[in-house]
């Protein structure tokens, strides 16, 4: 088994508010899902113009984590409405 993590940090576009903010992440987090992984936003939160989205993904081989990270990475990637500042990944297996 193996675990796989990524986190990318995203600029906002035109954003000033963090009602704003809740309106362009919630439809990213909810596309993430819809790939069969989990994601959240796990900081930033305060900040109305920045973002970090955790994602994770468990599978039967480090290939396999790492398509569906890859995936999720072109999705945020290809997203219009923000800029992907970074991304960092970890893929794990049972002797990690």
């Amino acid at each position: 088994m193996f675990t796989g993590s990524l986190e990318a940090d995203l600029l906002l576009g035109d954003v000033h508010s963090l009602k704003q903010k809740r309106s362009v992440v919630r439809p990213i987090v909810a596309a993430l899902v819809k790939m069969q992984v989990s994601a959240a936003e796990v900081g930033d939160q305060d900040l109305h113009r920045r973002a970090r989205i955790g994602i994770a993904v468990v599978a039967a081989d480090a290939r396999h984590a790492g398509e569906v990270l890859d995936s999720c990475e072109r999705l945020l990637a290809g997203r219009p409405e923000v800029e992907l500042l970074s991304v960092r990944r970890k893929i794990r297996g049972d002797d990690d």
